[in-house]
């Protein structure tokens, strides 16, 4: 396990004594109108993030929160280190010089300085993010570094986040669905408007360096995916890789080994991972207020096409 996730288990795990000593408008804090959790990050950070040096062979994943993105990590890092051939030896230093650096999983987390210590970690750097294009530093896109982006349909993700939202103490809990619902739509939570990313994300969705990739697609074939990821990033793998990896990394493993690999964190962070449960939570005008907004947003774009927003949101009739 890298140090990076050890450090959030840790401010997780310490969080969770000291929830109540916390107001719920002091959990989060907003730059350039969009909330973060305060725990994890500071105006500050983001500031020295426009620093941030990038280089060529880096490897980006990003996503809104709680489209998958800890699942699509897993895979990657399984890929890359599996094309890497890294030693045991290497593996280790690796995950020291994580260590050492205090690393977190996330590019906007941490202090200030983590950008400038970031320069000493060795290639390939796994970076992973829940930054809109926007607020990326400005060498990511200008560099040849390649960027996975993921999706997840809006419906699913936002029961996903409501459990998240409320079982985590880094964030203020909602005393109901209908009101968490109203703050979802309205882009009133940490990481701001999942419908504003897909629009930003949508503009770049012929760009080389791009790749987008669907939650769905993946539950409906790992392995078909994971070929995908491996052929836009370069890695070279057997059949029999693939195989392994996708055991291994599926969400149902994971989640079996989450006390694991991630502390009192894993139960909230892994929780079905199924395709569909937001018919259990949406009524009827909740569900039709964001097939409308859906459509308002990215009606027509290709991303709405490649998402199948009507296979997987639209009620059978």
């Amino acid at each position: 396990m890298s140090r990076s996730r050890e450090r959030v288990i840790e401010v997780v795990e310490n969080s969770f004594s000291e929830s109540g000593k916390v107001s719920p408008e002091d959990l989060l804090f907003s730059y350039k109108g969009i909330l973060y959790p305060a725990t994890l990050s500071s105006p500050e950070t983001l500031e020295a993030l426009k620093s941030f040096e990038t280089r060529s062979d880096d490897v980006f994943l990003a996503g809104y929160p709680k489209t998958g993105t800890n699942w699509l990590g897993q895979m990657v890092m399984d890929l890359e280190s599996t094309d890497a051939k890294y030693t045991e030896e290497e593996m280790k230093e690796r995950i020291n010089a994580e260590k050492m650096l205090e690393m977190f999983p996330r590019l906007e987390f941490g202090d200030p300085g983590i950008y400038e210590r970031m320069k000493k970690l060795p290639s390939r750097r796994i970076i992973q993010t829940h930054l809109p294009p926007h607020l990326l530093p400005p060498s990511v896109l200008q560099s040849k570094a390649k960027i996975l982006v993921l999706f997840r349909n809006p419906k699913d993700t936002a029961v996903s986040y409501y459990h998240f939202y409320n079982n985590m103490p880094l964030l203020p809990s909602f005393t109901s669905w209908d009101e968490y619902f109203a703050a979802f739509m309205n882009g009133k939570l940490a990481w701001g408007s999942y419908f504003d990313h897909l629009v930003e994300w949508n503009k770049y969705i012929d760009h080389e360096g791009i790749m987008m990739i669907n939650y769905e697609e993946l539950k409906e074939d790992q392995v078909l995916g994971m070929k995908k990821i491996a052929a836009f990033f370069g890695f070279s793998l057997s059949e029999e890789d693939f195989s392994r990896i996708a055991e291994k990394a599926s969400f149902q493993a994971m989640k079996e080994k989450s006390r694991e690999t991630h502390g009192k964190f894993g139960d909230i962070l892994f929780r079905k991972g199924v395709v569909g449960n937001w018919r259990e939570f949406f009524s009827k005008a909740q569900s039709e207020e964001m097939d409308q907004k859906f459509e308002d947003c990215l009606g027509g774009t290709k991303l709405a096409t490649k998402m199948k927003y009507d296979v997987y949101c639209k009620v059978s009739k």
